[in-house]
């Protein structure tokens, strides 16, 4: 059995674009003509490959076939490159990473890349515990996680420690902390999470025996707007060393405990010989050690 490689392309741009109807207005065909090849590819390999929801998803047999397509994408590439016919072909690297460091040092090593390659990069943001299951489904070829052990077929290459510590206003810390925080202020003080899946919070409080049902909320899913909420006095909330040092050094925030929450980071990435992804992991490994903490 093989794997006819046009029809495995032709699922892999269904995927990324969501629908059949905009899968068939990239590659220049009807919506019926799309339909018909990935239906052949599912006849030939005897497995359901893509489910038609809105937007459609693979299968689990289908994300392996998406991930061979890519692979297979990046390759003829760096081989066309190599051989200098790539006739101002643009390669897409898609890679997934946290907001924070999305937000804080991410951006330049990619951009150094960009400056010297015909690259395009798809981002895709996730919190750094989920962004290694994009990786296992191929909907990414490297991501920023804090997973170290490997996913299956990749490899990994530690960055360093983001740093976050708890930190508020002066003038919310004098209000909801005026004898410090301890258990009770804790337990009333508002604080600010990311989204639902944020639990840098939940893990501070429960160092402290505090039940994370008990204080109030807020839910600010975009990291600057996440440290602009805490610098308003929106809440009390943890911020990476990058987005709070300035105001702890001017007096604006105050820490609440000395004790930060260390998380690390790791790039893995696809164990493929390819020179794009070598250079996108050189540049983004070397970042990411001289930004983070050791």
């Amino acid at each position: 059995m093989s794997i006819p490689l046009d029809l495995a392309r032709t699922l892999a741009t269904v995927v990324e674009e969501g629908t059949l109807d905009a899968a068939a207005r990239r590659l220049h065909v009807s919506p019926s003509a799309v339909s018909q090849r990935i239906r052949a590819l599912e006849d030939q390999l005897g497995r359901v490959l893509l489910v038609r929801s809105k937007p459609v998803r693979a299968t689990e047999a289908g994300d392996a076939v998406v991930r061979l397509a890519r692979q297979l994408a990046l390759l003829e590439h760096d081989a066309l490159a190599a051989i200098g016919a790539e006739g101002g072909a643009v390669a897409s690297l898609p890679l997934a990473v946290n907001a924070d460091s999305l937000a804080t040092w991410f951006l330049p090593p990619l951009a150094r890349v960009a400056a010297r390659r015909e690259v395009v990069f798809d981002l895709h943001r996730d919190d750094q515990d989920f962004t290694a299951g994009l990786l296992e489904s191929g909907t990414v070829m490297a991501a920023v996680t804090s997973r170290e052990a490997p996913v299956a077929g990749c490899r990994v290459s530690r960055l360093g420690i983001l740093r976050y510590e708890a930190v508020a206003t002066a003038a919310f810390a004098a209000r909801w902390f005026a004898r410090g925080a301890d258990a009770k202020a804790l337990e009333d003080a508002p604080l600010v999470d990311f989204d639902r899946r944020d639990d840098l919070q939940t893990r501070w409080l429960m160092r402290r025996g505090v039940s994370a049902a008990a204080p109030p909320r807020h839910r600010v899913p975009a990291s600057q707007d996440f440290a602009t909420a805490i610098e308003l006095g929106l809440g009390w909330g943890l911020l990476p060393g990058f987005q709070s040092e300035r105001g702890l050094a001017d007096g604006s925030l105050v820490r609440l405990a000395a004790d930060p929450v260390d998380v690390p980071l790791f790039w893995q990435r696809w164990n493929l010989t390819s020179p794009l992804l070598d250079e996108v992991a050189d540049e983004v490994v070397d970042e990411g050690r001289r930004r983070l903490a050791a």
